[in-house]
């Protein structure tokens, strides 16, 4: 017995099969391009990410297939958010969807925070008003494409928009419902005083359900042309991040997942609604979690392996034939170099803007120290303490806002760098635990369907016997000591930086 776990992303989708002792017997990835119609303009085209999701599902049974002969029982799908699909009755697709960084909804927002006031809708939808959500999006269609609006008999997020074309019922889980601006989070259902300030109709939005509800069963038309048997259950999943946290086993209060990839976040649960003048300032969100009962927000930044990547080709040279006659990475290899030694540097990692808790899109990155004895590894190493420091302004933050964290756990691909955790460890003063756990994502949506079809009891007892530590990196604390002085004087580097260049 098996289940399929796909998720879906802005630049590519991954379809998974997961068998029932929690390992990959089956995977494929497609890339897929985004439409640029004009400057600030960002869409994507939900028929290419459906016909790729299509590819990518067949590639992965069949591997399957080859592997364990076993057939999918059920599906589940992760997505990123705010991303809405328009369909006509028939579940045609009306245009290309606005991706979350498009220019457009930005009067709209303004409009709403006017109308109903920024305090209020954090209160009902948990994050503050902002252009990216998908209500401003749908309201400049009804402003600028009235025809597209009235034509729309749904709005689908693409974890929903793909179960849908699988055979689902149009619904959208809770975790994702959140992204919209659209739904109260405490209610668990679409605000009626949210939507009747935009003056957009509730009927056009999916069904909201808990994460893990079956919702339908594969079309028999598919089931061949996809190598799932026709009577494979679909399940809701959610919203990319907390799907994360279930699969690195986040099922509790003061748990928390690290993802250390090209940005980094940090997702924490909690038991109630947490909504105070303090998540309000830092920007953190408060969103019904795919695990039943529990909340979770989102610290994060724009950029952290990314930093590290645009250092590899700008100013490292070429480490490749070094690291090949090695056997490592280079990432590997310029982490090992860079972990040898402290910095005399402080650097600001807003090379993408700057995310929670400032929300500065305008912000910039620097480096303070620099001498004519200044090496690069030196620069290397700022980079590791410099996004660790960002995401230590986050930890602060969020325990001022009522929100605890008792136990880190990271995955992505920096977490596979004991270096680089060690690092963490010392410089947050905390226990940091690494996951055996190829892909949290996958494994989370995976563990959804794998308990909506009985191959798994409960969540509780799929994380219990799936999700697996690998080690533990504890804190030196005099290290840590002296990283909280340097701590101090990083925390003046933005104010500071911003005061120059955008006084």
């Amino acid at each position: 017995m098996s289940v399929l776990g796909i998720d879906i992303g802005t630049s590519g989708c991954k379809a998974s099969v997961v068998d029932a002792d929690g390992r990959i017997v089956g995977q494929d990835y497609k890339e897929y391009s985004l439409v640029s119609p004009g400057a600030g303009l960002q869409e994507i085209e939900p028929e290419l990410v459906w016909r790729s999701t299509k590819e990518v599902i067949a590639r992965a049974v069949r591997r399957a297939d080859d592997h364990r002969g076993e057939g999918v029982r059920a599906i589940s799908v992760s997505s990123f958010g705010e991303t809405v699909v328009p369909l006509a009755r028939d579940g045609s697709v009306l245009r290309n969807a606005f991706l979350y960084i498009d220019g457009r909804g930005s009067e709209e927002a303004e409009f709403l925070r006017r109308r109903i006031g920024g305090a209020r809708i954090q209160a009902i939808t948990g994050v503050p008003i902002h252009s990216m959500y998908s209500l401003s999006k749908i309201l400049w269609l009804k402003r600028n494409e009235p025809d597209i609006y009235e034509r729309t008999w749904k709005f689908l997020l693409f974890s929903d928009y793909t179960l849908f074309r699988l055979g689902a019922r149009p619904c959208t889980d809770y975790s994702l419902a959140a992204r919209t601006q659209a739904f109260d989070v405490v209610a668990k259902s679409w605000s009626a005083e949210m939507l009747d300030g935009a003056g957009v109709d509730a009927d056009k939005f999916g069904e909201p359900v808990q994460a893990g509800t079956v919702i339908g069963k594969l079309k028999k038309e598919l089931a061949g042309e996809l190598g799932i048997p026709a009577d494979a259950l679909l399940v809701a999943g959610g919203h990319d991040q907390p799907c994360a946290a279930l699969g690195a086993g986040v099922i509790g209060p003061g748990v928390a997942v690290d993802g250390l990839g090209s940005t980094e976040c940090i997702t924490p649960a909690f038991d109630h609604p947490v909504i105070n003048d303090a998540t309000a300032r830092s920007g953190f969100a408060c969103v019904p979690h795919v695990v039943a009962g529990l909340y979770v927000t989102y610290a994060f930044t724009f950029t952290c392996g990314s930093v590290l990547k645009w250092y590899r080709d700008r100013l490292s040279g070429d480490r490749r034939g070094e690291a090949e006659a090695r056997g490592i990475d280079v990432f590997d290899l310029l982490v090992e170099e860079a972990a040898a030694r402290e910095s005399p540097l402080l650097l600001l990692p807003h090379f993408a803007g700057a995310a929670t808790p400032y929300m500065d899109a305008g912000s910039v990155g620097a480096i303070v120290g620099l001498t004519i004895d200044t090496t690069g590894r030196d620069i290397a190493r700022a980079i590791l303490e410099g996004v660790t420091y960002e995401i230590m302004v986050n930890m602060e933050r969020l325990e001022a806002a009522g929100i605890a964290v008792d136990e880190l756990r990271a995955v992505g691909g920096l977490s596979k760098s004991a270096a680089f955790l060690q690092l963490k460890a010392d410089m947050m003063g905390r226990s940091i635990i690494a996951l055996d756990v190829g892909e949290a994502g996958t494994l989370g949506v995976a563990i959804l369907a794998g308990v909506a079809s009985g191959m798994f009891p409960s969540l509780g007892g799929a994380v219990s016997s799936l999700v697996r530590k690998k080690r533990q990196f504890e804190p030196d604390l005099g290290a840590h000591a002296r990283y909280l002085e340097r701590f101090e004087a990083y925390k003046r580097m933005y104010p500071a930086v911003k005061s120059i260049l955008r006084p």
